[in-house]
């Protein structure tokens, strides 16, 4: 990566839109993001940003397309298989476009929006809905150590100012409490969400490929699915430069690689005891009206 280049990066700074923390980049295109037209056959996956995106696109994107060959994986990075629908960046169509030339049928498609900013036609057309939520306390560390690394995020200045902003809801896409509620209570009412948790991920990746499966009516033989699992572990995925983002230009990986660990109870190396109690209290508050629970180990 060019040096020069990346030292010549304005970092953004977040502003409130529609009242939830972002960045230009995500909402330039906010019409055309708005009116995109999905199909009763579209996959979303959503997250909030760092929790598990890029692993459960791939997991995806083998299930329906490994079958198109290994030319497909070998050349086509994940995000132009997958697109990101709010994105625009430098050199690359918008995610809209990319999403909507997607040649392949079911159309993968990956949001950090949460669930209230969604395009409404994903809705309207019953589209199906995979949610992948992580432990806050993991997502905070992951999340810091990516602003840390890519250029085009707000600065996060240090690990205790940064956990502060996310405990405050501003770090871009809004808070991590709304964001994994939102879509835990949308799914009371939509049938069509699929809910997973990282920590699940980790713990029998195999298990979470079945149900995976399960929701999404394939059949897929055991041996095809272990296959999966085995081509999308974490430091396999790692080395693959097709899905370790290696390929974007606004990411410093001298910093930090943009798949660092992907581990459960990474958190511990970085909270101190006074802010993990803090923490703790603050998040006894924002989760008090939910059932939804996580693991912070395994």
């Amino acid at each position: 990566m060019d040096p020069d280049f990346l030292s010549s990066i304005t970092r953004p700074e977040v502003y409130d839109f529609e009242g939830v923390s972002m960045i230009p980049c995500f909402t330039m295109n906010w019409v055309n993001i708005q009116k995109f037209q999905a199909r009763p056959d579209d996959i979303l996956i959503a997250t909030y940003p760092k929790a598990g995106t890029t692993w459960v696109s791939y997991i995806l994107e083998l299930l329906f397309f490994s079958k198109l060959g290994a030319e497909r994986q070998k050349t086509m990075p994940i995000y132009m298989r997958v697109p990101f629908l709010e994105g625009i960046f430098p050199g690359l169509p918008t995610g809209v476009e990319l999403a909507d030339q997607l040649p392949t049928s079911p159309r993968l498609i990956k949001t950090h929006l949460p669930v209230q900013l969604v395009p409404k036609s994903f809705w309207e057309q019953n589209s199906r809905v995979v949610y992948v939520a992580r432990n806050a306390k993991d997502n905070a560390v992951s999340y810091f150590h990516f602003d840390r690394m890519n250029k085009g995020q707000p600065d996060p200045i240090d690990w205790s100012t940064d956990l502060q902003k996310f405990m405050d809801g501003k770090k871009v896409f809004g808070p991590w409490y709304d964001h994994v509620c939102g879509y835990w209570e949308k799914k009371q009412t939509y049938s069509n969400i699929h809910y997973m948790f990282f920590e699940d991920m980790v713990e029998d990746t195999g298990r979470e490929v079945e149900h995976l499966c399960s929701f999404l009516g394939l059949s897929t033989p055991i041996e095809e699915r272990e296959r999966i699992t085995k081509g999308t572990h974490f430091d396999t995925m790692k080395l693959n430069n097709m899905t370790n983002y290696s390929t974007v230009p606004v990411m410093d990986f001298n910093v930090s690689p943009f798949m660092r660990k992907g581990k459960v109870g990474d958190w511990k190396n970085h909270f101190t005891v006074a802010q993990n109690e803090r923490f703790d209290e603050h998040y006894k508050q924002r989760m008090k009206n939910t059932t939804l629970q996580f693991r912070t180990q395994i």
